[in-house]
């Protein structure tokens, strides 16, 4: 498959140049891609199930490499062997249901025989008895049930393919429509003349806000800026052209500002299977002024940012430092950068952290593209959408 080869390679080395960001572009590109591979997977009709599995491990061990903190690659991955499982799974359960045997035989359990089953059967009868016609005819019968069989089979390996691809669109829809039906939900959570505080720029807040105000709510927005990369004035200037009432203030101010909040709404990057969050850094000291005042600290994510894993799990990477240039220029500390006598190190160095780490109990509410739900229910969705098979 080397139309299939090229595709996984280009999107490796976009991976691991960063050149594909956001959990919601990276799981969209990743389920595109997966379909791609099982569309072209050319294998024997009767382990297509495993076959295809393999496959996508394979694609996706290397994709997950490319750039660990990207854990939307590994959620799409599971997500899509999980749809294999189930489709299979769903197709042999209908074949059973139809399976309608009618064999004449005086053994009790051939009813409860396959078409295979009951061909081996005859055959060994065969053996045993002396030819004759009612056996040649036996013989007959059963080469047809063979042959039937066969094609039944390639019958069922195309429409398991088709239902994969199928329910793979599905996921890819699910993808791209999961912040209009977060948004749908606004008006249950946003009420009239409150107060709402978030930090940095999120996509799905945006949409959220917007959605509210469109359902005619009156409502102001602190925006914490989210230095240092400064996403939040992206949010205060795109709120501001959508008519709501918005405030701009530093990282520093937000537990000053805190105890005039009604709600703390925000982004993430991913949702662990415990209910805690990987989400911008400087979210956890948000949540943190939010559980000191009581304020209700809200988290709007999609179902494909469910990562089905703990935050202790070995090849969980919780966090990413960026480029130190985004803190300050080199010419700023360039007397800092030199080596101390005896030290052998710099005196300064310039750390910047991409994430934090919101554990579940700074979290009150998940609201999703399935409704809203507490951090303690996230386990449950897991068992929905993920096998267990995969989750290593």
């Amino acid at each position: 498959m080397p139309g299939v080869e090229e595709l996984v390679n280009d999107f490796f080395a976009k991976l691991e140049n960063c050149k594909v960001e956001g959990s919601h572009a990276t799981a969209r590109s990743t389920a595109e891609l997966l379909r791609s591979v099982i569309s072209q997977q050319r294998v024997p009709s009767n382990i297509q199930a495993e076959a295809l599995i393999e496959a996508v491990k394979v694609v996706g061990e290397k994709l997950t490499a490319a750039n660990p903190v990207e854990l939307a690659v590994g959620n799409v991955v599971r997500r899509v062997l999980h749809i294999i499982r189930e489709e299979d799974l769903l197709l042999v359960t209908s074949d059973l249901g139809g399976l309608n045997l009618s064999v004449g035989s005086d053994d009790k359990d051939a009813a409860e025989m396959d078409n295979n089953h009951v061909a081996a059967a005859a055959a060994s009868r065969n053996l045993l008895h002396r030819p004759s016609l009612h056996t040649l005819l036996g013989n007959m019968h059963n080469s047809a049930c063979q042959n039937s069989f066969d094609a039944d089979k390639n019958l069922r390996s195309r429409k398991l393919k088709h239902n994969i691809i199928e329910a793979v669109n599905e996921l890819i829809e699910e993808i791209d429509t999961c912040r209009e039906q977060i948004a749908e939900q606004a008006v249950e959570h946003i009420h009239q003349n409150e107060v709402i505080l978030t930090l940095g720029r999120s996509r799905t807040v945006l949409e959220f806000l917007t959605a509210a105000k469109q359902k005619k709510r009156s409502f102001r927005v602190f925006v914490a800026e989210g230095a240092p990369r400064y996403q939040g004035h992206v949010l205060a200037k795109e709120l501001v052209q959508r008519g709501v009432q918005s405030t701009l203030v530093t990282d520093s101010a937000v537990f000053a500002m805190i105890s005039q909040v009604n709600m703390v709404i925000v982004g993430a990057h991913a949702v662990m299977a415990n209910g805690g969050v990987i989400a911008p850094v400087g979210l956890r000291m948000v949540a943190l002024a939010a559980r000191n005042y009581a304020v209700p600290f809200v988290v709007v994510a999609g179902i494909h940012k469910l990562c089905p894993l703990y935050p202790h799990n070995p090849e969980i990477l919780l966090n990413d430092m960026r480029s130190p240039s985004e803190l300050a220029e080199f010419g700023e500390f360039s007397n800092g950068m030199d080596y101390g006598i005896g030290s052998g190190a710099p005196l300064i160095h310039v750390i910047n952290p991409a994430f934090d780490y919101v554990p579940p109990e700074l979290v009150s509410l998940f609201i999703t593209d399935i409704g809203g739900h507490g951090p303690s229910y996230m386990y449950r969705l897991i068992a929905d959408y993920y096998s267990t098979d995969d989750l290593v």
